[in-house]
């Protein structure tokens, strides 16, 4: 799965809900009250670990870091171990930079007519309920026992990943993790901590200057 694409998914999926009724929810329920939430979230911050299991090579791969998001469209994804790499986000354009190999990678936010659904998530015009088919199933393994879990298949196929699962706490709703599935048999899990909403991150978070001496690869824009 393409990094790039994680932060749009997050985006999507990084909510609270008012509501302390999680486990006598249905999934459509559920599905409504993150999607009500998702659009009082302003921007957001949290530490991840990030997992990656199976696939055609079989491996297993463990990255953590800091994110911070603000609506619309603007993220700052900062991998910490046990690589460091950066991925910023302005609103127009990706910049993803990995410090060890020198390189930095520029790409341009797609369109809302191009975008797939976790870009459109990104520019905030996403909806859950009306994007995705919803069911509720078991807590996958690693979350805090008691969380509930929603599965997400997207109505439109994704190139990306086949379906998604959020993990919230039953009380407040609150986002703990969140799963994917690829078409070669993989998965992918991000739990969070230290979670913090609305709280007025600042312009400067979602620059980038490219560092002197490093190589820029740009990519060509879609026609």
């Amino acid at each position: 799965m393409s990094l790039r694409v994680w932060p749009a998914l997050i985006v999507a999926l990084f909510v609270a809900a008012d509501r302390p009724l999680a486990q006598q929810q249905t999934a459509a329920e559920l599905a409504a009250s993150l999607q009500g939430k998702y659009r009082t979230v302003r921007d957001f911050s949290a530490d991840f670990v990030q997992t990656y299991r199976g696939g055609v090579l079989n491996r297993q791969l463990k990255d953590s870091g800091r994110v911070m998001v603000r609506k619309p469209g603007k993220m700052r994804w900062e991998y910490k171990t046990p690589e460091e790499k950066l991925f910023v986000s302005d609103g127009a354009r990706v910049y993803s930079y990995i410090p060890q190999d020198k390189l930095v990678q520029i790409a341009a936010v797609p369109p809302d007519d191009q975008a797939s659904t976790p870009a459109l998530f990104l520019a905030g015009k996403g909806d859950i309920t009306r994007d995705f088919t919803t069911a509720l199933v078991e807590r996958p393994a690693g979350y805090p026992d008691g969380s509930r879990a929603l599965k997400l298949v997207p109505h439109t196929p994704q190139a990306e990943y086949d379906w998604l699962i959020i993990v919230v706490d039953p009380a407040t709703l609150s986002l703990r993790g969140l799963v994917t599935g690829d078409s070669q048999g993989g998965t992918s899990s991000f739990s969070f901590t230290n979670l913090k909403e609305n709280v007025g991150l600042a312009d400067k978070l979602f620059t980038f200057t490219p560092p002197r001496g490093v190589e820029i690869v740009e990519d060509s824009p879609r026609r």
